[in-house]
């Protein structure tokens, strides 16, 4: 083996595994910018709410569509039993919308 022949496998070895802890690095930013999304559009559709549920919980959808993040916030309606809204939360505008309450006839969200 020449050095000539032994240097391209080197080369090729060395590009993969920096390419490698790249994608690990990536991928670790990534997830923390996704959970970091979820949390604002919790937080802004639980907002947008308003005061119609006493104890809202809110279901992120991990990824949303290309353009919105999607949730269902579900809970005690202050004005009585339980419901849930569809929101939509416009990743360009950063603000959310709800639609109108949906009753457990509806939606059933399990535990």
């Amino acid at each position: 083996m020449t050095l000539f022949s032994a240097r391209p496998c080197s080369l090729l070895m060395l590009a993969g595994l920096s390419l490698g802890l790249g994608t690990l690095s990536a991928r670790a930013s990534s997830d923390d910018s996704w959970a970091a999304f979820g949390k604002e559009v919790a937080a802004a559709c639980k907002a947008a709410t308003g005061d119609s549920f006493s104890k809202p919980r809110v279901v992120v959808d991990p990824y949303g569509s290309e353009r919105y993040g999607l949730a269902i916030v579900t809970g005690k309606l202050k004005a009585g039993g339980t419901g849930s809204v569809i929101c939509v939360f416009d990743k360009q505008s950063r603000k959310a919308e709800v639609g109108s309450e949906l009753g457990p006839d509806l939606l059933k969200i399990a535990k």
